[in-house]
């Protein structure tokens, strides 16, 4: 009996024929990502080429990609059509929006200063028109709770399991009194439609604007959100003066659009860094998670540039800055432990 090392590879080098009505097709590795998913790129050999997304259904729900993907495309932007489902068995043919992603073009270098400037140009074109899109009741809401939940994860996992220690009474009243900050901010903004991983690594190169993938955790959420995402990336950082001018272009696309953004930039730039803190303490609990629980380290090898982000802010805003301080303490404390 031949034991296959792939069974889920197998399953859908059997379910693609008849989901496509062709034969032929060659399967090839595409891409994974932080989840449990991963994706096939399918080539006939006439060169025609799909993707196929593999989610293991006890660990991933394609429902979310499937309505988030067709809202996208009633927005008029460059998502993936679905062209064959299987929920049973977790599988999903999407149409192939090419092999180069924004961050793979800016980190090549090829590109010039003002051919970045027009991908983050045509990168804010398509958030606003995304934004526009927005109704209420489409998309789950990025409530206290959710946003709380979040934050949570930067003290156990990276904190707790990554560096392996538990915040002090006087520590964690700290991070408290900075979550509820931040919390607030959140919630006192307008709410719009909200990707929730809008980056250069999520993004393709397609002749008619970004092609805009993983986006099956959008929900109804504050309007800086997918700005800070995009500005203050996991894989690229950018001189402050140029997030500055990106994030002023943004904003006078989106008061001219009617979307709802304070009137006054200096408060929008506030809310902006802000809901790029929450984001931050989220990504390095995310980072930390997915090394020890999931077993892919290299996420983590970028917790520098997000500790550097939240530095930067807590600097800048009295309000935040508490967290100074303790992010002093745990990088002094990581610091002797790495240097043993």
């Amino acid at each position: 009996m031949t034991i296959t090392a792939d069974p889920r590879r197998a399953a859908i080098e059997r379910w693609i024929g008849p989901a496509t009505g062709h034969t032929g097709w060659v399967l090839a590795p595409a891409s994974e990502d932080a989840s449990f998913r991963r994706y096939f790129r399918a080539t006939l050999p006439n060169g025609r080429s799909l993707i196929v997304m593999d989610a293991p259904p006890e660990r991933e729900d394609t429902g979310p990609f499937i309505r988030v993907a067709g809202l996208l495309r009633e927005a008029g932007l460059t998502a993936p059509e679905i062209l064959a489902a299987d929920a049973a068995q977790g599988f999903l043919l999407l149409t192939d929006l090419g092999r180069e992603t924004y961050l793979q073009a800016i980190r090549s270098a090829r590109l010039s200063d003002t051919d970045i400037d027009h991908l983050y140009a045509e990168a804010l074109d398509a958030l606003v028109r995304w934004q526009l899109a927005s109704r209420p009741g489409a998309l789950p809401t990025y409530d206290e709770a959710l946003l709380r939940r979040e934050m949570a994860l930067f003290p156990e996992w990276y904190v707790g399991r990554h560096l392996g220690r538990r915040l002090d009474t006087t520590q964690q009243t700290t991070l408290a009194g900075v979550e509820d900050v931040l919390v607030q901010s959140a919630l006192s903004q307008g709410m719009v439609y909200a990707h929730r991983d809008y980056m250069p690594r999520n993004l393709m190169l397609c002749p008619q604007g970004p092609g805009i993938l993983d986006f099956q955790d959008a929900v109804w959420g504050p309007v800086t959100y997918d700005l800070a995402s995009l500005m203050r990336d996991a894989f690229l950082t950018w001189e402050e003066d140029r997030v500055l001018d990106w994030c002023a272009r943004y904003w006078d696309k989106a008061r001219r659009a009617r979307l709802p953004v304070d009137t006054d930039f200096a408060e929008f730039y506030r809310a902006f860094e802000w809901m790029g803190l929450q984001r931050h303490l989220k990504v390095l609990g995310i980072f930390a998670r997915i090394r020890y629980r999931d077993g892919k380290p290299h996420y983590l090898e970028d917790a520098p540039r997000f500790l550097g982000y939240c530095r930067a802010v807590a600097k800048r805003y009295r309000a935040v800055a508490p967290l100074l301080p303790l992010l002093d303490d745990l990088e002094a404390r990581d610091s002797r432990v790495a240097g043993g």
